[in-house]
């Protein structure tokens, strides 16, 4: 198969789709792949690196798009790259299509058969190419939740740990899963005062055992939302419905009687954010205040720390791109995981959370695939 690699265009973003190494397992598989002229310089991945892998170096996107049977990347194509593709051709990134009605119609006029790294899922019951996303951005939402909290930067003044004679800073946690458990194994790890609030008892019980004591594991109602925020100088919205849109856990109203000067990091905010007050921020611009509360909202996380992020991705996603790869869509029939990860496909909406949150009709991806 011939597959592309276009550079990623969207704000601040310098992942890349494939890393040398991958390229070179795919090279040795005989798959053709195509790299743009410095796609993956910014992290330090040369031409001479992709060359010396297998790859073509091509001077522009809009020649891989023309030429490939498969578009490899990270990030959810942008309207210009959505108009470059066609009916036939493989798109394998993350989408987060439930909050982006523009993407989605664009991709469904476009033809072409989209999979989404987000919604492949595995026999655990997990979401193994969102995970390592997923644990990059828990950890840096304590990083950049620190950062906030200083006063230069918008914040009431507080250090994280604390100091001996002073308390620590509150950090509260919405989300139990992979986003919440790295989130408070920075912010234990610093010293902070971490209060985790998930649905799950199951998911509380294994979180109490694994901090012995060191966060508290708090069952998530609006009640234990409201007061735990309330008390926090730094919260983190963690939830995640997969594939569809975030619900809204914090209101504005809990914004507004937020202690001034505290900060609220919204990681779920490429699924529409899990507060009412988000919106979508980037690096180059990546916070706003309301009612006296920063709020971080940046949708790409992960590329502030582009080569960690880009690496720990392809190990997770290059076995599911082999595949593609290998068997084009019969390899989404023959794996049901990789099935799950199938949103658009020939002008039809393939995943159920997106038609219910865009009002697409749904077509169940194994018979749109035979059709």
């Amino acid at each position: 198969m011939l597959i592309g690699v276009p550079e990623e265009i969207k704000n601040h973003e310098y992942r890349v789709g494939l890393t040398p190494t991958s390229v070179n397992e795919l090279s040795n598989k005989g798959h053709e792949v195509m790299v743009e002229n410095n796609a993956g310089a910014a992290i330090g991945f040369s031409n001479d690196d992709y060359a010396g892998a297998g790859a073509q170096i091509i001077d522009s996107a809009a020649q891989i798009f023309s030429a490939s049977e498969m578009i490899v990347k990270v990030k959810e194509p942008q309207p210009d790259e959505c108009k470059m593709l066609r009916e036939g051709q493989l798109l394998f990134t993350y989408l987060h299509l439930a909050p982006d009605p523009i993407q989605t119609e664009l991709l469904v006029a476009s033809g072409a058969t989209c999979v989404a790294y987000e919604t492949v899922t595995d026999d655990a019951g997990t979401l193994p190419l969102l995970a390592p996303m997923s644990v990059v951005a828990g950890r840096m939402s304590i990083q950049a939740g620190a950062h906030y909290l200083e006063k230069a930067q918008g914040g009431q003044g507080v250090l994280l740990s604390g100091v001996p004679g002073v308390a620590p800073a509150k950090v509260t946690i919405i989300g139990g899963g992979v986003v919440g458990e790295n989130a408070a194994y920075m912010a234990v790890g610093m010293g902070a005062d971490v209060t985790i609030l998930d649905r799950s008892l199951a998911r509380l019980t294994q979180l109490d055992f694994e901090y012995e004591g060191r966060a508290r594991c708090i069952y998530s109602t609006a009640r234990t939302i409201e007061e735990h925020v309330l008390e926090a100088d730094l919260v983190i919205g963690a939830v995640l419905v997969p594939g569809a849109e975030a619900p809204k856990l914090l209101t504005r109203d809990h914004i507004s009687r937020m202690k001034p000067g505290s900060v609220v990091v919204d990681v779920a905010i490429d699924q529409g954010g899990c507060f009412e007050t988000s919106k979508a921020t980037t690096h180059q611009d990546p916070v706003y205040v309301v009612d006296n509360v920063v709020h971080y909202c940046v949708a790409n996380m992960p590329g502030a720390v582009a080569r960690t992020a880009t690496i720990a991705l392809n190990n997770s996603t290059l076995p599911f791109t082999m595949a593609l790869a290998n068997k084009g869509v019969q390899a989404l029939l023959d794996d049901e995981h990789l099935l799950n990860g199938l949103n658009v496909h020939k002008g039809q909406v393939t995943y159920q959370a997106v038609s219910d949150a865009l009002g697409y009709n749904y077509a169940p991806p194994a018979e749109a695939l035979k059709n």
